[in-house]
């Protein structure tokens, strides 16, 4: 991570002219003392780097041969053109972007260096979606985050889990993270670090209030942290059989999440198929397989039976009309 905010901030002087410490520090969200740091290491690598003092100053390249393209490697290159893929930024609204910017990359690389990138691009696709599944449609709500994340605000999100009423959350948007195809939002809230499943998001509202985030904070250490936290022990997995219609399954395998794929127990091609799947309590069971409403029967554990009664008792009570 910090070779690549040491070429960032080479880039984003040489793009800039002119940036102070504290710039640099609020476009590559660390704390002023990082980026002290990373400078002075531009410094003693021979990165011709001077600083300028007072009203104006700031930080900045000598004048001489800019840094280009043409001196990445074919390894380098192909790597590049690999992690700019569109595919691995969708609903971002950035997919017109990245095809433009991939192409304005490879018009800059040297023609053999070019030729091998291309073929690269063309030879190797990501597809974030199950077997079984089709591509999901991106959350409305994911554009105005990403906005929010960017601009750094406070935004008011009104979050709605399954069976529970929605509520609003002031929160301090970090980043946003695709796992499985499915976005989250990891943000600072009142109760501490908190992760917000993007399509459950009703509504995000932007604020004037600038996010204040911790000095140390690390998206990509944040979210192992969470996933940590959210691995159960197996004593506490919970192992639920169910029956399937064969019609439903593709649905099924799309719905579930990676950890909680159906398996089958027999072959039999009747009206329903039994399988099982493995969930980290009853309750999360009971709210991913709520989804797919009549297209699943629970067969046991009676928890998850008792759990997916119990949520739909409250959405009757939540939508009966009154009169």
């Amino acid at each position: 991570m910090r070779a690549e905010r040491l070429v960032t901030i080479a880039l984003l002087l040489q793009a800039h002219r002119k940036l102070t410490a504290p710039e640099l520090a609020r476009r590559l969200d660390v704390s002023e003392r990082t980026i002290r740091r990373d400078l002075d290491a531009l410094l003693l690598s021979g990165l011709p780097l001077y600083s300028e003092r007072g009203r104006g100053g700031g930080w900045a390249l000598l004048d001489g041969p800019a840094i280009n393209l043409s001196a990445l490697t074919a390894q380098e290159a192909q790597a590049l053109f690999l992690v700019t893929g569109p595919e691995l930024l969708a609903g971002l609204g950035l997919e017109q972007g990245v095809t433009s910017a991939v192409r304005k990359l490879l018009a800059a690389l040297p023609a053999d260096t070019r030729e091998q990138a291309d073929r690269t691009r063309q030879a190797i696709h990501i597809d974030p979606t199950r077997w079984g599944g089709t591509a999901q449609p991106a959350p409305a709500t994911l554009v105005p985050l990403r906005d929010a994340v960017i601009a750094g605000v406070q935004v008011d999100l009104t979050y709605a889990p399954p069976g529970v009423d929605a509520t609003v959350h002031r929160v301090h948007p970090y980043g946003l993270v695709s796992k499985s195809g499915i976005w989250h939002l990891v943000a600072g809230a009142d109760t501490g670090l908190r992760t917000f499943r993007v399509s459950r998001v009703v509504n995000a509202e932007a604020t004037t209030k600038a996010v204040e985030r911790p000095d140390d904070f690390d998206l990509v250490r944040a979210w192992e942290d969470v996933n940590r936290r959210h691995v159960p022990c197996w004593y506490n997995r919970v192992e639920v059989v169910f029956q399937v219609r064969p019609e439903d399954l593709g649905r099924v395998t799309s719905v579930l999440p990676e950890d909680a794929q159906p398996r089958p127990i027999d072959t039999d091609t009747g009206p329903a198929r039994r399988f099982t799947a493995t969930f980290s309590s009853v309750r999360e069971a009971a709210c991913e397989l709520i989804y797919l409403g009549d297209g699943v029967q629970v067969l046991e554990p009676a928890s998850v039976r008792a759990e997916l009664v119990r949520i739909g008792h409250r959405l009757i009570a939540t939508h009966t009309p009154k009169w």
